[in-house]
């Protein structure tokens, strides 16, 4: 069985990591894109979560975080996972929104949920958030640098600051991206 590593210090900045279940490529609709800027949105106004970089793949969520005195990463993780996976859902099962792989991703998700037993339904996110607490200068760069380039490796775009789903803007240009992000 394969260990899970759990955030241990609240007070922590970390690096997390969560993928779709089977690594659907679900973030190529700006409908499903939508709703995990707009739950992330909210944990920053209402649950002390502290953005400092992110990016959004088709599949996958990198950001790195912490979180305001008194709220703990995990608690604020967990919520965003259960709010967007339900959401999403919903936008996939919702037949007046344009989507051709709708059967098959309910499917997928269903199977999953079965498979799992935490789950009484549907399950959209795999279990496992992989934090990673930051503890030096050197590993923090390393990390930003791995998410801002994340897109230039899959060959969406020449430039990290290009992506619109992600804080290199933020980070390169000074521009706003589309999230609030605390610099480091």
């Amino acid at each position: 069985m394969a260990f899970a590593r759990r955030i241990q210090n609240p007070e922590g900045l970390y690096f997390i990591t969560f993928a779709t279940v089977q690594w659907v490529d679900v973030f190529t609709r700006h409908t499903y894109v939508d709703i995990v800027l707009e739950s992330l949105n909210y944990c920053q106004k209402e649950k002390g979560l502290r953005i400092h970089a992110w990016c959004i793949m088709s599949n996958h969520l990198h950001l790195m975080i912490s979180t305001k005195f008194g709220s703990h990463p995990s608690d604020v993780l967990r919520d965003f996972k259960k709010f967007t996976s339900k959401q999403i859902i919903s936008a996939i099962e919702d037949k007046e929104l344009p989507e051709s792989r709708r059967s098959w991703m309910l499917w997928l998700f269903k199977k999953a949920g079965e498979d799992n037993a935490k789950n009484t339904n549907y399950q959209f996110w795999q279990q496992e958030n992989h934090p990673i607490e930051l503890t030096s200068n050197k590993f923090i760069e390393q990390k930003l640098q791995y998410i801002h380039e994340n897109p230039v490796k899959a060959g969406l775009v020449d430039e990290p600051w290009e992506y619109r789903f992600s804080s290199a803007r933020d980070y390169i240009n000074n521009q706003k991206g589309l999230l609030e992000v605390e610099l480091l």
